[in-house]
């Protein structure tokens, strides 16, 4: 979780969304000091209703919070789904109020599509919103994630707010950094045991010791890189689906300057519901969310997530697929929000960020309370030991420190 400056403009790498009422991230943080500011409880949905209809845009609403925008979305007018379709989001969203936060954990499980549709969901809600909507959190319009995390997304979603800290996602990392004697920016190549302890191979050569316990925090795959070859597949079966050749998921998220400015003030989550047209899932303005992410009189940030890599022309791996994937969500947005030509060319490019592994597989079956002490002095936290959240890493942490401090007290 970090943000770069660029220009005045403050872009988290990737598109991060913090909610402000996961429990592990209300234990662990002080929200009122990362100052966030709260998303229209809803999104604006991309549409096309025939091949020949131009697109637009419709409003679905959370109708706790936005009562009379809820109830105009069951209007004929509105075509993101039909009324059924907008009474069972209501009661699903109740539904994940009536166990506790966690209780998802063990939770019998299937896949987030066989579950939507065993709710009786049309097929016009899932390709409208449940893909786009879904596929933005869970970089999966298939909607082959687990319904374990879509109870727990719903439940948090009914009662908290999608926000986003004044100093960007990067704030959160920082403020748990904040007061430790912390060494950053240094890459471990290598873990393996020593006498009395534990040494530390870091990438340039150096290296450090630890007497009793390492915690590895990393993400999946980097932490099958360094404890596999200590323990093997059969110590944590989690760490050898961490080393396969596809363990996760990716995203590509682009930033752009608008000097005109956001087509709307309203600060709002942009879907794109029309399936298989376009490269761009969902979009976003932060800086109509909280000010702080463009600098004063620069025009808006502009924000926009891709699910998955591209390949070929547009592959972003290359200077010249990353110049043509830049032109071509440009014009992709200038299509959605009605640019005309010259505004289209004032949207000045202001970064590309790829993340090929953005969150492990969550495809079921899964466990998603995975042992965090692995051997004597050796312990393991990240994503990959829970639901792939932030308040799930958060939560592992907090797992494995318990875990430490009690071998160590011992």
């Amino acid at each position: 979780m970090r943000t770069d400056v660029v220009d005045g403009y403050q872009l988290d790498r990737g598109f991060h969304i913090f909610l402000d009422s996961y429990p592990e991230a209300r234990r662990a943080l002080d929200c009122d000091a990362l100052a966030l500011a709260p998303f229209y409880a809803g999104a604006l949905v991309r549409t096309r209703e025939g091949a020949g209809d131009p697109p637009r845009w419709q409003r679905v609403a959370d109708p706790a919070r936005h009562p009379v925008d809820a109830l105009l979305t069951l209007l004929p007018s509105n075509t993101v789904g039909d009324a059924l379709d907008k009474l069972r989001v209501g009661l699903l969203r109740l539904a994940s109020l009536l166990s506790p936060p966690y209780a998802f954990l063990t939770a019998p499980e299937t896949s987030s599509l066989a579950r939507l549709r065993g709710l009786g969901f049309s097929e016009r809600m899932l390709d409208t919103f449940w893909r786009p909507f879904l596929g933005g959190i869970f970089f999966d319009r298939r909607l082959g994630v687990s319904d374990r995390l879509l109870s727990f997304v719903m439940r948090s979603l009914a009662t908290g707010s999608n926000c986003l800290p004044a100093a960007g996602i990067g704030a959160v990392s920082q403020q748990l950094a904040s007061g430790l004697p912390l060494r950053l920016g240094a890459a471990v190549s290598e873990l393996r045991a020593a006498e009395g302890g534990w040494r530390l191979a870091l990438a340039g050569g150096s290296a450090v010791s630890a007497r009793r316990a390492v915690v590895v925090a990393a993400d999946g795959p980097a932490a099958a890189r360094l404890l596999r070859p200590l323990l093997g597949d059969e110590a944590d079966p989690g760490l050898a689906a961490q080393a396969a050749p596809a363990p996760g998921v990716g995203t590509v998220c682009l930033y752009f300057s608008a000097p005109a400015g956001a087509p709307s003030r309203e600060p709002i989550l942009y879907l794109n519901g029309v399936a298989g047209e376009g490269l761009v899932n969902n979009a976003c303005f932060p800086s109509t969310v909280s000010p702080a992410y463009a600098p004063p009189g620069g025009g808006d940030l502009v924000s926009a997530s891709l699910i998955g890599v591209p390949e070929g022309a547009l592959s972003p791996a290359t200077p010249e697929g990353a110049a043509a994937l830049a032109a071509a969500v440009r014009a992709e947005l200038a299509a959605w929000f009605g640019l005309s030509a010259a505004e289209a060319a004032g949207w000045r490019h202001l970064a590309t960020y790829v993340i090929p592994f953005a969150q492990p597989s969550q495809a079921p079956p899964t466990c998603l309370e995975r042992p965090v002490r692995l051997a004597p002095g050796l312990f393991v936290c990240g994503d990959h030991r829970e639901a792939a959240t932030l308040d799930g890493a958060l939560r592992s942490g907090r797992r494995a420190a318990e875990a430490a401090l009690a071998e160590l007290a011992a």
